[in-house]
């Protein structure tokens, strides 16, 4: 298809889908999304599709009307609608890049194999090898499901064989589980790339992560550390996508280990929870230049509008159809706050059900807004 003003097909109905969405209709670029629920994020969208995604015949009609396709999550089913593109529409990132990203296992082999740092790793397939891999890379071990898991869901760390003997048949699929060496790191960072199909890219400000309980609490930008490990960190980034011929954003979660190293976490092939502060804190935000890059158009700027930008997410506290809250106008009532509430159907404990960026000067001050804002949403 040939138009000025294309459409861009998502595979996904959740957040990352609505707000790539969003980025899409600012700039006229007609968003279609497809789910295999009906997700709430994506109601808003006239073009928003349910049905079986790996149906041949809901995929055909849903592509052939798209110029490119992306997907929300490196678990949608890229694969089958690759068999079924139309030869003018483009698919990013493309199923090699996300072949080599959705399973971890494969992910970190991939990402030793290039060079990139990584925590010490084995892929097992049985308990014995699980066991022998814990002894060479050294107790405490992170075990981890080589696909599927995320926000601690899917990962568990043991201190001992006992541990890992329990652990295993709650975790291990048919393919086994990943045994990584637990890193005993300072902080946790992470640097978004956005990359052309031609490889043009640009990389947004080192963010620091802080999780709660297996999940990001809070986002600050930029992290506070020294310049060189910043460096570090954006050429490790840059390095981890090259070698995965990543395009559009990708997102690179990094260790920062107490001698200075840094080491690849994961590595997420969309937009991500650690990139939300983009949208007022960024020129360009991570969605719009996810949108950008997939389309082959020119990269707008990473850098921040202001010196740092605090992102916090809203969790869910209780079970509940239909989430209620009586807290929003408390939260936008806090001083240059930005909330985002995703419209998920459904509330359960822990669930990420929106997030607050606020922006400022100070970052103890902004800090303080965000979680001033964040905190009086009660989901």
């Amino acid at each position: 298809m040939e138009s000025s003003f294309p459409t861009l097909g998502i595979l996904g109905g959740g957040q990352l889908g609505k707000m790539m969405a969003a980025e899409a209709v600012r700039m006229s670029v007609r968003p279609k999304l497809l789910s295999p629920k009906d997700a709430g994020p994506m109601r808003p969208y006239a073009g928003a599709q349910v049905g079986d995604w790996t149906d041949p015949e809901i995929l055909r009609p849903f592509l052939s009307a798209c110029d490119v396709i992306t997907v929300e999550s490196e678990w949608a089913p890229a694969g089958a609608a690759a068999e079924v593109l139309p030869e003018a529409t483009d698919l990013w990132p493309s199923t090699t890049t996300l072949s080599l990203i959705k399973d971890k296992g494969v992910q970190k082999q991939h990402l030793s194999d290039a060079g990139c740092p990584v925590p010490r790793f084995a892929r097992c397939n049985t308990t014995e090898e699980a066991l022998e891999a814990a002894e060479t890379v050294g107790y405490p071990v992170v075990l981890k499901q080589c696909r599927g898991a995320y926000d601690g869901y899917g990962n568990a760390t043991v201190q001992s064989a006992e541990g890992l003997r329990e652990a295993w048949p709650d975790l291990a699929a048919e393919d086994g589980l990943l045994v990584e060496n637990f890193a005993d790191f300072n902080r946790e960072l992470a640097v978004q790339v956005a990359r052309r199909p031609g490889g043009e890219q640009v990389v947004y400000p080192v963010a620091y992560t802080e999780q709660r309980a297996h999940r990001c609490h809070a986002v600050e930008v930029p992290a506070d550390i020294d310049e060189d490990v910043a460096a570090k960190a954006r050429q490790v980034a840059q390095d981890a996508v090259e070698a995965v011929e990543g395009v559009g954003l990708i997102a690179v979660e990094l260790f920062e280990m107490p001698d200075g190293e840094l080491l690849v976490n994961e590595l997420a092939p969309r937009p991500h929870n650690t990139g939300h502060y983009s949208i007022e804190g960024s020129h360009t935000s991570q969605f719009e230049n996810h949108v950008r890059a997939i389309l082959d158009w020119p990269l707008g700027s990473p850098s921040l509008r202001q010196p740092v930008a605090v992102m916090v997410n809203i969790l869910g506290r209780r079970e509940g159809t239909p989430p209620r809250t009586t807290g929003l106008p408390r939260a936008l009532a806090v001083d240059g706050a930005s909330v985002h509430i995703y419209g998920k159907p459904d509330v359960r404990p822990g669930r990420k059900m929106g997030h607050v960026t606020a922006l400022g000067d100070d970052r103890a001050n902004v800090r303080k807004r965000a979680e001033m804002a964040a905190s009086a949403i009660e989901l």
